[in-house]
């Protein structure tokens, strides 16, 4: 047992560190397409304030690390921080998880500081489609984005795909294709109610149990398998005779709670313990004094709770505590 075991019992080795919420998209189940809020450049943790937090993480047992945001890659040297988060004693694996658009450019630095592995978000593989769900960007960029990630040596490479109901449900089939033609992971992903008030995401939502309906209406035959690298809560399966293999994330029907192992670090300075909860931890008040840092890591420890009640609001329940505000961009994912 390590410092960082909850209540519950469930030991914490897995920290996600959001270094920024803006983002180069607009992704239909993430923010609004126009007047975003974001906060401003002063407020953001700096990769040396990262650094002791993730340092005093280290130090009661967190050994994994992802980078994530909004979009990870719009802030400027992010290998930089990548480099002084691999030297910190005791992390053994660094991952990222990007949109995509800006990777082939930053891929082969970013692989050479300390990342060792990519999952890039892939809703559709249609163009027009992707300016439908994206509101902006370059489905071609995102494409040459995977493709340089396995040339510089990123394994293993998860595409991750937010299944929308009425908008790419109809791409599940091709996604199975994909991950029987290529050594990609391609990860189908419940569309979860984190900062929406509206009915939009109720009337989006898709359990992931039509991916097997869809892996059955085509005939193909799967089995589940173990061996997917990551620190993911995915149940994963093969294909028979593929070179790839998918996952199925699906919080909202079948929560995942209580093998969780993760905390995460919002841009803004605050240690998150539930993605779905309002409760968090400002760390600003204590940099600079290892032992408070320890006591706010403990205290998140203190405070997590059991579970999440996603599922809750699909059904419009009432629910026994105050779900975020925050938008996923704004907490990291």
């Amino acid at each position: 047992m390590t410092a960082l075991t909850d209540r519950f019992g469930r030991v914490h080795d897995y920290l996600r560190i959001s270094v920024t919420d803006r983002c180069n998209l607009r992704c239909l189940y993430c923010m609004p397409e126009e007047g975003v809020q974001f906060e401003p450049a002063e407020n953001l943790l700096s990769y040396d304030q990262i650094t002791e937090v993730v340092r005093a993480g280290a130090s009661l047992g967190i050994t994994k690390l992802r980078i994530t945001g909004g979009e990870p890659l719009v802030r400027p040297g992010l290998a930089g921080l990548v480099r002084q988060l691999a030297a910190i004693p005791g992390i053994k694996d660094i991952s990222m998880t990007t949109n995509g658009v800006l990777l082939a450019d930053q891929a082969e630095a970013l692989r050479e500081a300390g990342v060792n592995r990519v999952n890039i978000s892939l809703d559709t593989l249609d163009p027009a489609r992707f300016q439908f769900i994206a509101r902006r960007g370059d489905l071609k960029r995102v494409l040459k984005g995977i493709e340089v990630a396995a040339q510089v040596g990123f394994a293993p490479i998860k595409l991750n795909c937010v299944l929308l109901k009425g908008v790419n449900e109809d791409e599940i089939a091709a996604f199975l294709r994909m991950a029987h033609d290529q050594p990609l992971h391609v990860r189908f992903i419940e569309y979860m109610p984190i900062g929406h008030a509206d009915d939009n995401w109720r009337n989006h939502y898709l359990p992931l149990t039509r991916v097997l309906e869809i892996a059955e209406e085509n005939g193909l035959n799967i089995e589940q398998i173990h061996d997917v690298q990551g620190n993911g809560p995915s149940d994963d399966y093969r294909i028979e005779g593929g070179k790839g293999s998918f996952g199925l994330i699906h919080p909202v029907s079948d929560q995942f709670c209580t093998r969780c192992n993760r905390l995460r670090l919002t841009a803004d300075g605050h240690i998150h313990p539930c993605l779905y909860w309002v409760d968090e931890l400002n760390v600003k008040p204590a940099l600079g004094d290892e032992k408070k840092m320890l006591e706010l890591f403990s205290k998140a420890m203190a405070i997590k709770p059991l579970n999440h009640e996603m599922a809750a609001k699909l059904s419009n329940e009432a629910q026994s505590h105050e779900p975020t505000g925050r938008r996923m961009s704004q907490i990291g994912g």
